[in-house]
């Protein structure tokens, strides 16, 4: 319990200590008009208060990635918890900070719009490409993963695959509207209460699990395993684990779904509290997952059995049903469904957003929004006919290749206003060489090449870009307090 806590309390901590100091570094400006009163349209810009922005950007960041990602982290051992702490506090948060607040210095900007402007046309038109293409395995996957959930609550024994394609068709079917909609018609006036629903579901669970008489958090392990790797099947964890571990730690959906929010802010003050604290609070969640994976079950290998028999989504089941009953055990277990639902959703209309800008096509009449949301949508219908575990796997690496491509952008800014740069680019040199790493590593997704030359690989990368990138864009500056050509446009 005191490893915990005491993780939970450096997460607290790092927000309001290096969240300040990211914060100061970045330089907001309170007296700033935002997106939000500059470009108000009535569907995706309009101004919202500080309280319903964070919960929203919470539930929309916070899919099945910080409850699956932790629960299968969690077979390395509490060593996992870490990363999760290390990661949110110098990486993730600080990428959901500058991915939120360059999109509101550019006009709600997204990600390829931005990466465009600070790293060139050539990161524009290959984020524009890269991003659609991860939205839609994040659509994909928050729809099969809640289908399959409530499948097996309602109907665990019979007729599974009748029940599951109804269950796909039904949140197809709610996304479809949620992505046309203007934002405060159902987003913003539903998914404040989902937020407060999730945090309650999230200190129900770990409450429960505290004064469990039959479990205990944590207590199945020595301090001496805090630090070590614990995982059954000998995996390495280099690079593996950060790569399992992105939502919680540092995830570049996060990136697509910032600017969301970046339309929504009413003043530049609320920034931290908005992108930085959010991903605290998943960091939050994704602690309590591992704990629960962990304490639970009280072993690794009693873990690693459970997720052989259901995936990570049986581990959620029992957990919620065994701590809860029968009646918190189904309140918990809709909680948790809820958040892929709630993040799909944003991942279609971000989708959305992001062609539309590619398009420049307005998007205050409906059947513009239509003819983009579509044909995306008929794609999306296509890939949920992929196997979950092929568009699971392939999600991880994109994820955090978004994740690399925001940050190097991030430092791109950093450098081209003389600030403060290594606080994106220390994070975006391990993450590059993460991915690089994992990509010539891994046998199923890469090339297969021994661990050690991918890793020397990986390490010569990023010292490259890391170069190239410091004497390309130091100085080269930009008056930022003058509208940007996006704003202009």
């Amino acid at each position: 319990m005191i490893w915990f806590l005491t993780c939970v309390a450096a997460l607290i901590g790092g927000y309001f200590i290096y969240g300040a100091f990211v914060e100061k570094v970045f330089g907001i400006n309170e007296n700033r008009q935002t997106p939000a009163y500059a470009k108000q349209d009535g569907v995706d810009y309009l101004p919202m208060s500080q309280k319903r922005v964070y919960l929203i950007q919470l539930l929309n960041i916070a899919g099945v990635g910080p409850i699956f990602g932790p629960i299968m982290g969690a077979l390395y051992g509490p060593a996992a918890m870490l990363w999760i702490v290390i990661g949110c506090i110098f990486a993730g948060a600080t990428h959901d900070y500058f991915s939120g607040m360059l999109s509101v210095r550019n006009g709600g900007a997204s990600v390829p719009a931005l990466a465009g402007r600070y790293l060139g046309p050539a990161a524009r038109h290959f984020m524009n490409v890269f991003a659609v293409v991860l939205l839609l395995l994040v659509g994909v996957v928050f729809v099969s993963a809640p289908a399959g959930m409530i499948t097996n609550l309602i109907n665990s024994q019979t007729e599974l695959t009748v029940a599951l394609g109804s269950m796909v068709t039904i949140i197809f079917a709610y996304y479809v509207v949620a992505t046309i909609v203007p934002i405060d018609k159902v987003i913003g006036r539903f998914y404040p209460f989902f937020g407060a629903l999730l945090i309650f579901m999230s200190v129900g669970l770990i409450t429960a699990i505290a004064f469990s008489a039959d479990h205990q958090v944590l207590a199945g392990f020595e301090p001496s395993q805090m630090f070590s790797n614990m995982n059954p099947n000998d995996m390495p964890l280099w690079p593996a684990l950060f790569i399992t571990i992105a939502c919680g730690a540092i995830s570049g959906f996060h990136a697509t779904q910032s600017p969301l929010m970046a339309r929504c802010m009413e003043n530049e003050k609320n920034g931290r509290f908005v992108f930085y604290g959010a991903m605290i609070g998943e960091g939050v969640i994704a602690l309590i997952w591992c704990a629960i994976a962990l304490s639970f079950f009280g072993s690794v290998d009693s873990l690693a059995a459970a997720v052989a028999d259901g995936g990570p989504g049986k581990v959620v089941y029992d957990a919620s049903f065994g701590l809860l009953g029968v009646f918190g055990g189904i309140i918990a277990f809709l909680g948790v469904v809820i958040l892929p639902i709630t993040s799909g959703d944003t991942a279609f209309r971000s989708t959305r957003l992001i062609l539309a800008e590619y398009f420049n096509m307005k998007q205050t009449k409906v059947k513009n929004r239509l003819a983009i949301a579509v044909p995306v949508f008929t794609v999306g219908a296509i890939l949920t006919q992929v196997d979950f575990g092929i568009i699971w796997r392939y999600f991880g690496f994109a994820n955090q290749l978004t994740a690399v491509m925001m940050l190097w952008t991030a430092s791109a800014y950093l450098l081209r206003h003389n600030k403060l740069h290594w606080i994106t680019t220390l994070p975006a040199m391990f993450m590059s060489t993460v991915v690089v790493t994992f990509i010539l590593n891994s046998s199923s997704q890469g090339f297969g090449l021994p661990m050690n030359v991918s890793t020397i690989a990986g390490i010569v990368t990023t010292l490259v870009i890391t170069g190239l990138m410091i004497s390309t864009m130091k100085g080269r500056g930009e008056d930022d307090a003058e509208a940007s050509e996006l704003e202009q446009a």
